[in-house]
């Protein structure tokens, strides 16, 4: 299985939370094979966004959901 991850984000009620305002608008940056690939895609989704301390982009372990007994190794960013 690949190791699917999805990138997303949104406007948040507090940045120190992942308390999305407005599921209806949240930004689907989209699904990546790797971490590398979906890294490279946040950072260029919150660079865009980084005036506004309100906006928020995060990385989904999408494998992780599918299959949660399956336990990647810390240290890869998998």
């Amino acid at each position: 299985m690949s190791k699917l991850h999805l990138v997303f984000g949104g406007r948040v009620s507090d940045p120190q939370t992942l308390d999305f305002d407005d599921l209806k608008s949240i930004d689907i940056v989209g699904v990546f094979p790797d971490y590398a690939s979906a890294e490279k895609a946040w950072r260029a989704a919150a660079q865009r966004t980084v005036d506004d301390a309100e906006m928020k982009y995060v990385v989904v372990h999408l494998h992780r959901l599918l299959q949660p007994d399956i336990v990647a190794p810390a240290d890869k960013g998998d």
